[in-house]
């Protein structure tokens, strides 16, 4: 595997900054854009297409694409500029079964893509392949949910540039609103 993703994934999975996946800190934001704001910009430009041929080489960039911009621009339109490449990689490593060689615990950032997509069709694989692999199905019921209701992620309209429908608003103003 490359040193790049090995790296990489001995950063995402290590006891430092796993406890943040799912609540990150402005620090860790930081420290994130500054080691890995270049890489991403390679795998945007399609220079880290060759991880995709192994196991770990296609969590790592899972991960390049769809959690670190997550970090790195959080609050930001470019938070999403690499999803749908996520998404591609995704997919294809599960079609690969490259999820049921990593286990669980792992698979989980080969769903997640699925999961942040406002494709309706990927989040109700996202379901399936949560349950499939034993993993908590909460949160990829409420994405979905979210997406089933309004064909998209609300909370990203005013990032994004778009209209918010007044059913969004209405949503957005309740405390249960999801809010990234």
């Amino acid at each position: 595997m490359d040193t790049a993703a090995r790296e990489l994934l001995d950063f995402w999975y290590s006891e430092r900054v796993s406890p943040h996946w799912f609540a990150s800190t402005p620090a860790l934001d930081q420290e994130i854009r500054e080691r890995y704001e270049g890489l991403w910009q390679r795998a945007l430009a399609g220079k880290l297409d060759d991880w995709r041929e192994s196991v770990e080489g296609a969590l790592a960039l899972a991960i390049v694409l769809d959690q670190l911009p997550l970090n790195m621009y959080r609050g930001q339109a470019r938070a999403f500029a690499s999803e749908s490449m996520a998404v591609t990689v995704a997919k294809a490593a599960i079609a690969r079964g490259h999820d049921r060689e990593l286990g669980p615990g792992r698979a989980l950032f080969l769903y997640m893509p699925l999961m942040h997509s406002e494709n309706l069709a990927d989040q109700d694989q996202s379901v399936e392949l949560f349950r499939t692999a034993g993993l908590d199905t909460r949160y990829p019921e409420h994405h979905r949910d979210i997406v089933r209701r309004f064909g998209r992620f609300p909370h990203r309209n005013a990032l994004l540039g778009r209209a918010s429908s007044q059913a969004e608003l209405a949503y957005l103003a309740t405390p249960e609103a999801f809010k990234g």
